[in-house]
């Protein structure tokens, strides 16, 4: 019964696989469109500049803002005089 299940779900998933290969046509994006313009393409450190540097920078620059705005130390912290914050035990 195991492997019966087993051999059901993999001929699904081949299935699935070789209608999906098969309904794809990507051999139809080699075909220009009437009106299409494509610009020059990126070299490698254009693209590795645009997809890796720049998240990167947005990613410390904001991460400095927030340990610098962090205002979750002592010092910061309003504290009213008039409170007991001591636990019974």
């Amino acid at each position: 019964m195991e492997k019966k299940n087993a051999l059901r779900a993999g001929a699904l998933a081949a299935g699935t696989t070789l209608m999906m290969l098969l309904m794809s046509s990507p051999a139809l994006a080699l075909t220009r469109d009437d009106g299409d313009d494509p610009g020059p393409g990126l070299s490698v450190a254009q693209t590795l500049g645009l997809y890796v540097g720049i998240p990167l920078a947005l990613f410390v620059i904001i991460t400095g803002l927030v340990m610098v705005l962090d205002r979750s130390q002592d010092k910061h912290r309003f504290v009213s005089r008039n409170v007991d914050v001591k636990t019974k035990a």
